[in-house]
């Protein structure tokens, strides 16, 4: 018995010091690296660059090659681009178990940014779907920049002619996410309850319209200064969650769509309906390590006790909801909401103010 102890209590020493060592590595902050010289005579572009982790201040404009017109690519001159949270995580390297994708100590790609709108410059010679002219948005990695590439099969749509440059470069990751949620992950059918939480941010704005193009009853959760504009946007009871607690209150959802993540599963599943649904698109449950990869373990492991589906759902970028968004945008149902632009040197700036957690909307990049 004693042997057994030992070798138990020696595989947990050994487990604790190798998750140890695993978060030192992984939280390890490198120096900026230099920017390595261009090539003579080659095309180059204004862009947003960070070479190593940090805050607003590690991001930098400079010249960088510009995309090259490859057969099966389209080039886009990018007119506005849009800050998403994902932005700041990538420009700290939070959490930090996403630097094993990302860069151990730095960043391995350099750009910033993946929602944008502009015009094709140019399009390779196996292009059909685009051609030279087109106005059109979606999501690449380095939109801040004044040029993006990518495959006409990938993230990219024509932008709706009733909307500007600046509110199709908000749609991408916001618009998909709401979505997501409410099309595929919740399967909303007119007439159900939906709560918003975080009504007025970039997702949230979005949900508001999706849910009621969809046919549902939507209750909106935000603060005071917000109230008058998500109401605006559609939404059929708005709750001031500086006066009033959702949890506590007597009606109950089909869904739950979360965008906040600041309440516990047992408070959000007391207003959900028996077969309802909770999917959340933030929060931080993992802390620093894990981010939001702890709300996914956490949500479902409360799943298996209850009989309401909670979820956590990150968006997948494609070509076919972009498509669905530009029909629902072309149709007056859905129409960006954004707070403030910020000229593209100034881009450090709006991801700092993204951070802070307080925007209306959307925050966009006027580029060009």
């Amino acid at each position: 018995m004693k042997r057994r102890y030992k070798i138990s209590g020696a595989v947990l020493a050994f487990t604790a010091v190798t998750v140890l060592a695993l978060l030192r590595y992984l939280s390890h902050d490198g120096e900026c690296r230099t920017a390595e010289p261009l090539a003579a005579n080659a095309p180059t572009m204004k862009a947003i660059v960070y070479r190593c982790y940090g805050g607003p201040e590690v991001l930098k404009l400079e010249d960088i090659a510009r995309p090259a017109v490859a057969d099966d690519r389209v080039l886009i001159k990018v007119h506005a681009a849009a800050v998403n949270p994902l932005d700041w995580h990538y420009m700290r390297g939070l959490p930090y178990i996403m630097r094993a994708d990302a860069g151990i100590g730095a960043p391995k790609d350099i750009r910033m940014g993946v929602d944008f709108a502009g015009t094709v410059e140019a399009v390779g010679k196996e292009v059909k779907r685009f051609k030279a002219g087109d106005e059109v948005f979606g999501g690449v990695t380095g939109a801040f920049a004044e040029y993006v590439s990518l495959r006409e099969d990938r993230a990219i749509a024509l932008k709706p002619p009733n909307i500007s440059f600046e509110q199709a470069g908000s749609v991408a990751i916001a618009g998909v996410t709401a979505l997501q949620v409410l099309r595929d992950r919740a399967a909303i059918k007119p007439g159900q309850r939906v709560l918003i939480n975080g009504a007025s941010g970039g997702v949230g704005t979005f949900a508001v319209q999706i849910a009621k193009s969809m046919g549902a009853e939507v209750t909106a959760v935000c603060s005071t200064r917000n109230v008058d504009m998500v109401r605006a946007l559609g939404a059929d009871h708005v709750i001031d969650y500086t006066r009033e607690d959702f949890t506590k209150g007597s009606q109950s959802y089909d869904l739950i769509f979360d965008n906040v993540g600041n309440r516990d599963l047992s408070e959000l599943r007391r207003v959900t309906a028996p077969k309802g649904a909770v999917v959340m698109v933030g929060g931080s449950g993992g802390g620093k390590f894990l981010g939001p990869l702890g709300d996914v373990v956490r949500a479902a492991g409360y799943s298996l006790f209850v009989s309401q589906n909670f979820t956590f759902l990150l968006a997948q970028l494609n070509q076919r909801d972009l498509e669905a968004l530009r029909e629902l945008m072309q149709a007056g149902k859905v129409t960006p909401v954004i707070d403030r632009s910020y000229p593209l040197a100034e881009t450090a700036a709006a991801v700092g103010y993204v951070e802070e957690g307080h925007a209306r909307g959307k925050v966009v990049i006027a580029v060009a």
